[in-house]
């Protein structure tokens, strides 16, 4: 008997049936960042990271231009188990033959290459636009700047963005889903609250009034706590974009990081699905706060994936990473990130939630205790060595990582 089939039978016991958690994994998408790859550095600027945004550490080998990076995305999709879309930021618009545009400009062509590169995968885009790291970032302040000329200029961004989303869509065939976020705030207490948020509100009834199809582009509204420069007060604040949300009928985005350190997305998600058709995650790891480390199976993304899983949402959630981690080699991050998601929602897929939810309705904590502490050792890592096995995925990635490395990163200066 292999340590499959004996897992299997253990699994079993307990009522799982691992072929079928599986079977399940293998069809899950997640949506893989782009900017783990150069630190967040984009194409369209060489001005440094602004909007409470900041990248850590000079591992040697960044990628410095659009090849180096399409060629990293590829080796590390190869020693990624599952299903791929690719995370894009606005500012990783690709020019050629001095066809710069600014972010106000940009347009679908901008983008043909990245559609290229996606089709020849078998995979979809997301999009962010990017509101941050430019010179028409005033004052901290993009659409709740109360200059018209600067909030002008990011209604312009976003709507090109949608435009730019539904293009995504129609050529490769699967919905996009594009992203808002803002970094506007102050460092120190403001004398008003309100007018802000008035004009940000002002700036997304502008950005989505222009038309588009809604089956194919999930526009969604991410809000933050803070960020460096912006301690005091930000606008796009969870109570706004709550409420905006369900105002306009759009998507909510939830970023693990973007919350109080007591507060946990896993415990929100099962409020956002009763009052949300869709909802989105940006899964990343915060120590303390915002930090974007590289996302490990650790608790909460074990939560996460519990409450997607048990509450039969795979449908219903848009799973993405979002971290950038400068410290240590990008692609290793870019590869345990995304199995670390995919082992969570194994996991969670080999949980008896069923007869779990039973015993809570019957009042008998104490049985749950117990077979939720024998789940803990179930041989979970036996279930995952033949899921990587059915993927074709080496478990030992890091190996390969490392010639890498030494044949290709260490070549950048």
């Amino acid at each position: 008997m292999t340590r499959y089939e004996s897992a299997k039978d253990i699994y079993s016991a307990f009522g799982v049936d691992t072929e079928k958690a599986i079977e399940t994994l293998r069809n899950i998408t997640v949506s893989l960042h782009c900017w783990q790859g150069d630190d967040v550095t984009g194409f369209d600027s060489k001005q440094e990271l602004s909007g409470g945004i900041q990248t850590t550490g000079n591992y040697p080998g960044k990628a410095r231009n659009p090849e180096e990076l399409m060629q990293d995305l590829d080796f590390a999709l190869k020693l990624m188990p599952g299903k791929k879309k690719l995370n894009l930021h606005a500012s990783y618009a690709i020019f050629e033959n001095g066809d710069f545009a600014d972010r106000d400009k940009i347009e679908p062509k901008h983008f043909a290459k990245w559609v290229e590169f996606a089709k020849q995968r078998g995979m979809g885009i997301d999009f962010n636009p990017t509101f941050f790291s430019h010179p028409m970032v005033k004052n901290d302040l993009t659409l709740s700047s109360p200059d018209e000329s600067v909030r002008k200029f990011w209604v312009e961004h976003g709507k090109r963005c949608i435009e730019i989303s539904e293009y995504f869509a129609n050529e490769t065939g699967i919905p996009c889903v594009m992203n808002i976020w803002i970094p506007d705030g102050y460092k120190d207490i403001p004398a008003d609250r309100l007018a802000p948020r008035a004009r940000f509100k002002k700036s997304l009834d502008e950005i989505l009034a222009i038309p588009y199809d809604k089956s194919k582009v999930y526009v969604c509204l991410e809000s933050k706590v803070f960020g460096i420069g912006l301690e005091s007060y930000t606008v796009g604040s969870a109570e706004f974009c709550m409420n905006y949300v369900a105002n306009k009928g759009i998507t909510p985005l939830m970023d693990n990081g973007h919350y109080h350190p007591t507060e946990m997305v896993s415990d929100k998600i099962s409020s956002m699905l009763l009052f949300n058709e869709k909802i989105a995650l940006h899964i990343t790891r915060a120590v303390r706060w915002d930090s974007d480390h590289v996302i490990i199976f650790d608790d909460e993304t074990k939560e996460i994936a519990k409450e997607i899983v048990r509450n039969d949402a795979l449908d219903k959630v848009f799973i993405a990473t979002d971290y950038f981690d400068a410290s240590i080699n990008r692609i290793s991050a870019w590869i345990t990130g995304i199995r670390s998601v995919h082992k969570a929602l194994l996991f969670a897929l080999l949980q008896p939630h069923s007869k779990m939810k039973e015993l809570q309705d019957s009042n008998n904590f104490t049985e749950l205790m117990v077979m939720q502490e024998d789940m803990k050792t179930a041989p979970f890592g036996d279930i995952w060595e033949e899921y990587l096995k059915r993927e074709n995925v080496k478990s030992d990635y890091i190996t390969s990582v490392k010639e890498y490395e030494k044949t290709v990163l260490e070549a950048r200066k």
